[in-house]
């Protein structure tokens, strides 16, 4: 009996370092895996600042985007939240607009009807006028060709420097389909250019227009008789007041006897045109002049020349918080292209010996605009143009003048829609005497956007 505690208290001693070795080994395994746990628990905690640094400079960035952007209207949603011209200079801002237009009107003129498919139809043309023929019924017609979609891009750079950019596009030209079936109209192109600061070049209004006196018509133009409308490509530079611009040069010719003008094509330096424009609560005042070079060469080496020169001067004048007046004179020899969509008289004539003669006119407007209240609006306004035509070499059969009578009304239910209807009074009187009048009701549905 006494052997065996002595037995076992001699295998306890021989098994203690087995187990004590045992113990150190788990604990060092132990040892290692927290470590290695320890290492992935910093490995995720330095991830989780980094990641959180990289929110804290999102939302910083945003702050200053928000910042520096003008706050939307009440109730307005931004569409996107990235830029849709990725390729675009930083900070340039684009955007889009335009105009759903839905004209309709019926016409009576006194001397045969205006061809079908002409300009004419489509808005009031004075130098369409029919004029020695037999008075048909009233005609109808309707379009969308006015209807009109623009974009621009506009960017200043860190310097300060200001780039621009825009294109504008309507329905007006290129007939794809008849009004038998599609009604179908090829997009062209109204405005297209570029600008840096004070500089412009490409397409857009001519220098010699004043687009602030333009009356508030129904019809596309108004008083077309007396005004100045050109779109043309151009080099220009504004300073405050003063404009000067160099722009596309043209030459419309009447032909010895009569008969259809032509477009020479054979210009050989651009228009000059300079315009001043003082503005102020009583409204605006602009003068303008241009010189202008006419040419035509029929054949090699032999050409003929003559200068041009014309003055505007138009205005608005504030009569009070709800009237205004605007006004147009304008006038020069060789201007004719300039005037009345260049449909009445030409720049220039040719005499018996083929030399170019410029043809002295003048034109111009006034109108008088009234709002009975925010949503109602009315215009009263005469316009006229005469051209001292050479009948010994253009003959009796060419325009001597136009003019003619409107009034309209203009209601707006809702903000930028706007339905108008307008009379029209419309004369052309040819260098023989004879006249032809045209009397229209034109109606107009318009939503700008």
């Amino acid at each position: 009996m006494s052997r065996r505690p002595l037995a076992a208290a001699l295998w306890v001693a021989l098994l203690a370092p087995g187990l004590a070795f045992a113990q150190t080994a788990k604990e060092t395994e132990l040892e290692a895996r927290i470590a290695q746990l320890e290492q992935q628990v910093q490995s995720l905690l330095s991830l989780q600042q980094q990641q959180q640094t990289q929110i804290t400079e999102a939302q910083t960035q945003l702050t200053e985007v928000r910042a520096s952007t003008p706050p939307l209207p009440a109730g307005a949603q931004p569409i996107q939240a990235t830029t849709i011209t990725p390729a675009a200079n930083p900070g340039t801002k684009f955007t889009v607009g335009g105009m759903i237009r839905v004209d309709a009107m019926s016409t009576k003129t006194t001397d045969g009807d205006i061809a079908k498919g002409t300009a004419g139809r489509d808005f009031y043309v004075p130098g369409a006028i029919p004029v020695g023929g037999n008075g048909p019924d009233p005609y109808f017609d309707s379009h969308i060709k006015f209807s009109r979609i623009w974009f621009d891009a506009s960017t200043q750079l860190d310097s300060g420097d200001k780039l621009g950019a825009r294109l504008e596009l309507d329905f007006f030209g290129g007939a794809l389909g008849n009004t038998g079936a599609t009604n179908t109209y090829g997009a062209t192109i109204r405005h297209a250019y570029a600008s840096w600061n004070n500089w412009l070049a490409g397409q857009t209004w001519s220098n010699f227009m004043d687009l602030g006196a333009l009356l508030d018509s129904v019809d596309f133009l108004g008083p077309t008789d007396g005004l100045v409308f050109v779109r043309q490509p151009q080099l220009r530079y504004a300073s405050g007041p003063f404009v000067v611009s160099l722009e596309n040069s043209e030459t419309t010719l009447q032909p010895v006897g009569g008969g259809g003008r032509l477009i020479t094509g054979d210009s050989q330096v651009p228009d000059l045109i300079a315009r001043y424009t003082t503005k102020g609560d009583w409204g605006h005042f602009s003068v303008a002049g241009m010189a202008r070079q006419l040419n035509y060469e029929p054949t090699a080496g032999n050409s003929s020349s003559e200068a041009g020169f014309g003055a505007t001067v138009s205005g608005k004048f504030n009569l009070g918080a709800s009237t205004d007046l605007r006004y147009q004179l304008s006038g020069g020899d060789g201007i004719g292209r300039y005037l009345g969509l260049a449909t009445i008289g030409p720049d220039s004539e040719l005499d018996t010996s083929g030399n170019l003669d410029a043809v002295s006119a003048w034109g111009g407007y006034v109108g008088l605009r009234h709002a009975f209240n925010p949503k109602v609006r009315g215009n009263l306004f005469y316009a006229r143009s005469e051209f001292d035509n050479n009948v010994l070499t253009s003959g009796f059969g060419v325009t001597s003048e136009v003019q003619s009578v409107h009034a309209n009304l203009i209601w707006s239910p809702y903000p930028r829609l706007d339905l108008g209807v307008e009379a029209i009074w419309g004369e052309r009187t040819l260098e023989s005497g004879t006249n032809g009048e045209l009397m229209r009701i034109h109606t107009m549905a318009r939503y700008t956007f």
